[in-house]
């Protein structure tokens, strides 16, 4: 079911899921496993891509993924998923993790983050996909930030390719850290 637009607003894809957080989806401590929460953003953000792309697409990376408070047995979990940016085949998915207590109506913003996805085609090779319609100032934010992230990861990357990086460099970030430098 490829897609046949050239350019599609965000709003066409955005997904949304909500669960009832049970027992069994808990850790030791009695809090929702991470790792289950992962999952839920994994599933949310292939719906998210898809429904851009038109084609069945997969995780190539997850930007920084901050629990920012314990969800608690009981709590519905929303997830909400919109396309931020768009390259060639590749798109950035955000994601917003919000609980609800249901006896109380209190809601609380748990965890955002990025995930960036890749569209297939049937043979299996990345595919192209339909741009991102910038509309508000909103769109324009969110598609630059992604563009600014890019580019932080490329710096990050260029800084510690093992071929050109000098510990000596970073010796005195070292200082005072709970750490033996022995080289």
């Amino acid at each position: 079911m490829k897609s046949t637009k050239k350019y599609k607003h965000s709003r066409e894809s955005r997904t949304s899921m909500t669960q009832l957080m049970l027992p069994s989806h808990s850790n030791f401590s009695g809090k929702i496993h991470g790792g289950y929460v992962l999952n839920l953003m994994d599933q949310i953000a292939f719906a998210c891509a898809s429904k851009h792309s038109g084609n069945y697409c997969v995780t190539a990376s997850v930007n920084r993924v901050d629990f920012l408070r314990p969800v608690e047995v009981g709590e519905l979990l929303t997830l909400k998923a919109s396309i931020n940016y768009t390259g060639r085949t590749s798109m950035v998915v955000g994601l917003r993790i919000e609980t609800e207590n249901v006896q109380s109506g209190e809601t609380k913003h748990c965890n955002s983050s990025y995930f960036t996805m890749v569209a297939k085609d049937a043979d299996g090779k990345p595919t192209p996909v339909p741009g991102l319609l910038l509309e508000t100032e909103e769109d324009v934010r969110r598609y630059t930030r992604s563009i600014m992230q890019q580019a932080h990861y490329q710096r990050r990357e260029d800084s510690f390719d093992p071929a050109k990086f000098d510990p000596k460099e970073y010796k005195s970030l070292l200082e005072g850290k709970n750490a033996l430098l022995k080289i």
